[in-house]
């Protein structure tokens, strides 16, 4: 074999391998870029289902934080209908017992002494306005469904009293003198019926010689009682 022969079959050889070599590199960079894709593909995936369950998390605490405030909604709601109730109740209370200013329709009665000469008289005592006759017209006002009664700009309460001070008299402790003007709030169709033939008023007025005035009026205001209102003995039942 000449060397011309023995260096064509070495370089023929040499150039297999190397086409072999090429062909296998060829491939292994084929598999590995399938494996790097296929890896970042499975990454991707699993980062994409890491983002969905946050996301789906935190749509949870959403719903859970709008229910929580749906809630706490409901429940100062219910509170702000208790404390309105409350305070409704408080403000017919004041209103019941004579603690806060109230205004509306009623009458006004104005009641003074009489104008006749003392010296026509026997007893001159009976041309004055006594304790008894102002606590008289109290009581029909009261039965003809006064909600509220002053005398003078004294609110009558449960435990106010009218009693003769001489020629004067004294009410809620306040001395009062004629003449005495008398409002109450009510219906005041029912209320003028004080001015009914033979009723208090025509007594006052004709028997007496009393000077007695009654009109009817849609705004009256009666103060609220500016004294204190205890109870010794009385107690809330339990």
């Amino acid at each position: 074999m000449t060397n011309k022969k023995l260096i064509s079959i070495v370089l023929g050889v040499m150039c297999f391998a190397l086409t072999v070599a090429i062909c296998i590199q060829v491939r292994s960079v084929q598999n590995s870029t399938t494996v790097s894709q296929s890896y970042e593909e499975s990454n991707l995936r699993a980062e994409v289902l890491r983002y969905q369950e946050r996301y789906e998390n935190i749509l949870k605490d959403i719903e859970d934080l709008n229910d929580e405030i749906n809630k706490q909604i409901d429940e100062a709601t219910q509170e702000n209908s208790n404390l309105e109730d409350a305070q409704s109740q408080i403000k017919e209370g004041n209103m019941i017992i004579g603690t806060t200013d109230v205004s509306g329709p009623g009458v006004i009665i104005t009641l003074d002494d009489s104008t006749t000469d003392p010296t026509t008289v026997f007893n001159p005592n009976d041309l004055l306005l006594h304790d008894l006759d102002i606590l008289s017209v109290v009581n029909e006002l009261k039965n003809t469904g006064a909600e509220a009664i002053s005398i003078n700009d004294q609110r009558l309460v449960t435990t106010s009293s009218i009693q003769c001070g001489g020629a004067i008299i004294n009410i809620n402790g306040q001395r009062v003198g004629a003449p005495f003007e008398i409002k109450a709030i009510g219906l005041p169709e029912n209320l003028s019926n004080l001015e009914r033939p033979g009723g208090y008023l025509d007594d006052l007025r004709e028997k007496y010689q009393m000077q007695v005035k009654l009109e009817k009026s849609n705004n009256i205001t009666i103060p609220r009682y500016s004294g204190v209102i205890t109870f010794e003995h009385a107690k809330t039942v339990e």
